[in-house]
């Protein structure tokens, strides 16, 4: 029954979505459901909320979400070792599997709701001028939210991050990282061994559905002298399907991948609804021996033998360094916070991926992505029998490409400009959950977009990828429970105006291609409110549109980077250990010195591949260092792996005898 009422809810979830009230096909998607994917829908595949926990684990991990799954996946391979994962959120819901509804959990209560200040530079569309910042509060974190995109990043970005003092960083060194977690299931892809790999615990594949508008985009991008590459093989340069990180036409979320095969090991505790509020360090050695958290309504306490790993993002990280007395000595002085480490790194240097929103094309054709005509019974059982249909697109994303603005050196393969090319846009969906999403307020979308609701469209987002201006957050005060103080400082410099703009003039040539043509492509040409006073189309018209719909990819980074003990704004050392303090690493997309070229999922898995491993080059003998790439450690993880992909496996459990468990010490204020 408990199956049956999970597919009841999923179903009657994505279908009220088209206005449908009426479940009379329950049924048939309940016994589909059932039957083609028990496995999905079977509640003992999720690793266990552990509720009593050991007074001592070797390994903390702060956060169970992108980063925070593949180390606690990794850390527990090693006999011997206990792992303690801590997730401020619960599991993750079937409606969160379902591609197509995505942007449908933002502002859900499997999201944070972060939202920056208010600032004149942009989002000037947004409800009080404020973005919002979607960040995962599940296990599975913000994998579990997103889109799904698999994309790495560029050659260049590495080697940049190795060219500022972080050796081991380069490309070559971290592209093994990358495949090892990937389980490439497009044979094509799969056969350039060069660049990807088979057999890890994360599933890439194609989407199952692509609208007549995602072949008519990489028509396009021919016709505008691109090749159709591989963004994620030898060149980035060029137009492509996307590759998503799904399994079956579900979403794999890092939660899927690296933690329900391990569930059953008895060395790895998963505590989940446990928010950590602060680090413990000890002020004479500068170590962290433990972490504090709230967990049920109490103020608990938990040690950690060798190490405490932050791995709960680009905000949450920096905030708990802070709220630990690591961080800029003056902030946290003036919030009241005793001083262990001076590092004025941290929470600066933010880093995000922006793009303009509401690039909108009406076409002569029902082939778009409209809710209300898709999302009904037979996609529904489409869904739940075939794995394919509409329901399996990631909200219309189809097709990628890496242009080069004037900017950008095109003789080089390190693009500036990304445009996200969906075939369904913010009026897609009647003027509802898009809008809310991003936060749009009910004017604007009603005086650009209201002609639109439901028709037939593609958008394209042209997305910035190495933005020049710098963010930062910091503490509201020294109350763990009050969200940081977030700028965003979006298009503060100048340079990002000019190339964003550049990018919003290729995205509207795209839409005059006679590929596009042929679908009748005309652009939406609204005038924008707050810019209907400039001439349209001109520089300064542009200027001023992209100020106001300033979408986030929800690519927040950077705040507490990696560098050489001789940059003061360094945060961690290339190993990911925080300067100044022992037994304290940050593992997550907090610690890049620069964002990656593209979304950034891919890269934050890597960074904790590669972190597990430092992590096992200081702790473990040195004969078993000499053998960290061993048949023993191979042929685990090979096992393993087999297991999630449906070969019989015994499950592995430690050798070590279990200590007796006891309930955390309370902690007593």
């Amino acid at each position: 029954m408990g199956v049956l009422t999970v597919a009841a809810a999923a179903a009657k979830s994505a279908l009220t979505i088209a206005g449908i009230s009426k479940l009379t096909f329950i049924p048939a998607m309940l016994a589909a459901m059932a039957y083609f994917n028990y496995d999905l829908l079977d509640p003992e595949n999720r690793p266990f909320n552990q509720k009593y926990l050991r007074e001592e684990y070797d390994f903390i991990i702060v956060g169970g979400g992108s980063a925070g799954s593949v180390l606690a996946n990794r850390l527990s391979e090693v006999e011997g070792w206990n792992v303690l994962l801590l997730e401020a959120g619960g599991h993750e819901t079937d409606i969160s599997d379902v591609p197509l509804l995505s942007l449908y959990l933002h502002k859900s209560k499997l999201d944070w709701k972060y939202r920056t200040q208010p600032q004149d530079s942009a989002c000037q569309a947004m409800k009080d001028k404020r973005c919002s910042w979607t960040k995962g509060k599940v296990l599975g974190g913000s994998s579990v939210l997103n889109t799904m995109l698999y994309i790495r990043g560029n050659r260049r970005d590495f080697d940049q991050w190795e060219a500022f003092g972080n050796p081991g960083w380069g490309y070559e060194d971290v592209l093994p990282y990358f495949k090892k977690s990937e389980d490439q299931r497009n044979p094509y892809l799969a056969r350039d061994n060069r660049h990807h790999g088979i057999g890890g615990y994360l599933t890439v594949q194609d989407a199952p559905y692509n609208t007549p508008i995602g072949a008519a985009f990489l028509q396009a991008g021919e016709e505008m002298g691109y090749d159709i590459v591989d963004i994620n093989g030898a060149q980035q340069t060029g137009y492509a399907w996307y590759q998503f990180t799904m399994r079956r036409g579900t979403r794999c979320s890092t939660a899927k991948a690296f933690l329900r095969p391990v569930r059953l090991r008895q060395n790895l505790h998963v505590s989940l609804f446990s928010h950590v509020t602060k680090v413990l360090i000890d002020k004479d050695d500068k170590r962290a021996y433990g972490v504090q958290f709230i967990k049920d309504q109490q103020k608990q306490i938990v040690y950690a033998k060798r190490e405490v790993i932050l791995a709960a993002g680009a905000i949450a990280s920096p905030q708990l360094l802070m709220l630990s007395g690591i961080g800029p000595a003056q902030h946290l002085q003036e919030v009241g916070i005793d001083v262990i480490q001076d590092s004025p790194g941290v929470g600066r240097n933010l880093q995000d991926h922006i793009a303009v929103g509401g690039l909108v094309f009406e076409i002569d054709y029902p082939i778009s992505l409209i809710m209300s005509r898709l999302v009904n019974i037979n996609s529904a059982l489409r869904y739940a029998v075939t794995e394919d249909g509409p329901l399996t697109s990631s909200i219309g994303l189809e097709v990628v490409a890496f242009i080069n603005t004037k900017y950008a050196n095109s003789s080089d393969d390190w693009p500036d400009m990304e445009f996200m090319m969906t075939s369904a846009s913010i009026p897609s969906d009647g003027g509802t959950q898009v809008k809310r999403a991003h936060s749009i307020t009910d004017e604007f979308y009603d005086e650009v977009f209201g002609h639109l609701t439901n028709k037939d469209v593609f958008g394209i987002f042209p997305m910035m990828l190495r933005p020049k201006s710098r963010g930062f957050i910091k503490l509201r005060s020294k109350n763990p429970l009050e969200y940081p103080i977030m700028y965003h400082n979006y298009l503060t410099h100048p340079d990002d105006v000019g190339v964003l703009r550049e990018g919003v003039k290729a995205a509207v040539a795209v839409g005059e291609t006679k590929a596009m043509k042929r679908l009748g492509a005309r652009f939406n040409n609204k005038p924008v409110p707050n810019c209907k006073h400039l001439p349209l189309y001109t520089d300064e018209y542009w200027d001023c549109m992209i100020r106001q719909y300033t979408m986030t990819i929800y690519h927040l980074s950077c705040t507490a980077k990696m560098g050489p003990s001789t940059d003061p704004m360094a945060v961690v050392d290339p190993t990911l250990q925080v300067y100044g303090v022992k037994g304290l690493r940050v593992i997550d997309a907090s610690i890049m010195p620069t964002i990656t070229n593209g979304n950034i999922n891919a890269p934050v898995i890597m960074i904790a591949e590669k972190g597990s491993d430092m992590i096992k080059e200081t702790w473990l003998p040195k004969r078993r260092k000499r053998n960290a790439k061993s048949s023993k450690f191979s042929e685990k993880g090979a096992n393993e792996q087999q297991e999630h992909r449906g070969v019989q496996q015994r499950p592995w459990t430690s050798a070590i005898p279990e200590e007796p468990q006891m309930r955390c010490r309370p902690l007593r204020w």
